[in-house]
Order: structure tokens, then sequence, then C-alpha cells
């Protein structure tokens, strides 16, 4: 993604800069007063800071908001292939919260945004009040899936050609449909910016890289060192991660509380940014 060419009309686009953490160029987006607590944002794989649009500004009234997109996505440069892992996303993170001095009062993830959220708990990196996962992407897939699907998305990730020819045919018909299996329903603006995004081979390449370098059951197995209120807001129409897992989450989890959002599903933030901002205000107050 090239900023000069793609970020014209880049949602809020205003709050934009871009530092440099970790040996990455990093695209950021600031809101709210800059004393106020901070509140840092983290969206899922083949997402960006698009994603958080409406939620993001509403979060301002509150707190300083501050989203990146995530290494090799959007508008953020590449990273190494080995840091591409979990704990490795986790830590370029954690570089760039180092880097503008930031201790979050809260993290807000969506998807595997959440995991990334909870493996910088883990490791030391933020101690937040709380965090808040929105569709959190934090149960391994299970049987046959489990093995087969990380495969997949390796053999698909070391192919240079794959994430080219993704990109070429992710017409906005095919992203639309893609987005509807998820069991949400964006505005056709919303859909043309994951059109455009998935357009990019370097960022459907870095999509494929998290997904094959992430090891979800690594961090299950550290749960028990979470030690922060974990609250699970849930959309009861999500096709992607199954609102069953919440269950899960929370007999693994102390201190976890399940928030459900009836009728939306995995991009619930995006469809109704609103009802979001709303729960994460009011466990806040």
């Amino acid at each position: 993604m090239n900023w000069d060419r793609d970020g014209g009309d880049w949602p809020n686009r205003e709050a934009s800069r871009f530092v440099e953490a970790g040996g990455i160029r990093w695209h950021m987006q600031e809101f709210g007063a800059v004393d106020a607590p901070v509140c840092l944002m983290l969206h899922g794989t083949a997402g960006a800071t698009h994603s958080w649009e409406a939620l993001a500004p509403l979060l301002a009234a509150r707190f300083r908001v501050v989203a990146m997109d995530l290494p090799g996505h959007g508008f953020t440069g590449r990273p190494k292939t080995a840091q591409m892992t979990l704990p490795g996303m986790a830590g370029l993170v954690a570089e760039l919260c180092a880097a503008l001095d930031l201790e979050p009062e809260i993290v807000v993830g969506h998807s595997a945004g959440v995991a990334i959220a909870l493996q910088m708990v883990i490791d030391g990196a933020v101690a937040p009040r709380a965090v808040f996962s929105i569709n959190g992407a934090l149960m391994p897939f299970k049987g046959m899936a489990g093995r087969v699907f990380p495969a997949l998305a390796k053999a698909l990730f070391v192919n240079p050609v794959v994430p080219s020819i993704f990109s070429w045919t992710a017409s906005e018909a095919r992203v639309k449909n893609l987005l509807q299996s998820t069991g949400s329903r964006l505005t056709p603006r919303a859909e043309g910016y994951y059109a455009r995004l998935f357009n990019d081979s370097g960022h459907v390449g870095a999509a494929l890289g998290m997904m094959a370098g992430w090891d979800l059951e690594a961090l299950r197995r550290r749960w028990g060192e979470i030690g922060v209120p974990l609250h699970l807001i849930v959309g009861t129409a999500d096709k992607t991660i199954p609102p069953s897992d919440a269950r899960d989450i929370a007999g693994g989890i102390d201190g976890t509380v399940t928030h459900p959002l009836t009728g939306l599903g995995h991009l619930a933030h995006e469809e109704d940014a609103e009802r979001v901002a709303g729960i994460v205000l009011n466990c806040i107050d």
C-alpha cells in the first residue's frame, strides 16, 4: 500500500502519522487528548486502521486512542519473516509502545489483535486495567482443521506467487462475498476499503504470514498468566469465530466477563460502533 496513491481518502486520515520503531515504518492514528489515559487498539488479520473508523473517535471522548496498522498490513512496513509469529508481532507492537512512551490503561482488540494483546500482557509489555476482545481469535482450530489450516497458510505464504494471484482476483464482488461470510453486513464504502487492501499483494502476504506463524495452543497454555480482566464482546452472528468459543475462554481465564451483541457478526465494531463503545465505556466507569 502506498500512502500517496491509496491514502488520500483513508478513514480518519487527519489522525494519521508515520513513526519508526523496531526497524519498521509504522502507520498509526491518534485521537483524543494527549494527557488522557491511553487506549491501545489492535486490529485483526488482514485488517487495518480503517476498521476503527467509527469506534476510535467514540472512545476518544474518554481516552487517548492509539491505533496502528500491524506489521505488513495496510501502510505499515513488513517485518522479517521470523517476526510474524504471535510473540514476534506482540514484541514489535511493544517496541512501538516503548518508542511512543505508551502505558495503555485499556487494550481493545479485534480477532487476532486480541491474541496479540494477551501475549503482550503475558510478556509484561503492557499492564492494562482491562482487555476488551471483539470476537477474539483465541481458540485453536479443532480437529483436522487445526492441523491442516496452519500448514496450508504456511504453504501459501512461502509461495511468492500466491499473494499476487489472490490480489489480482480480489474483485469487489468477491470481497463483498468474503465479508458477508463473516456474518457481518458492511456499507459499500467499508467494503471498498477492504477491496483496496485485498488487492495489495504485500498486505495479503502479511496476512498469510500471520496465519502461518500463529500458535494459539501455546498462548492457551499460558492463559493462567494473564491476570487482568478480560471482556469478551461477542457477536452472536459471527461466522468466523464460533460464539460458543466464549464459554471455553471464560472457563479458562479468570476474571472474564462476556457481553453478547445480538445479531452482529465478526466485524461487530464496524456494524455498530456505538454499541461496542457503550460496553467499553460502561465497564471502565
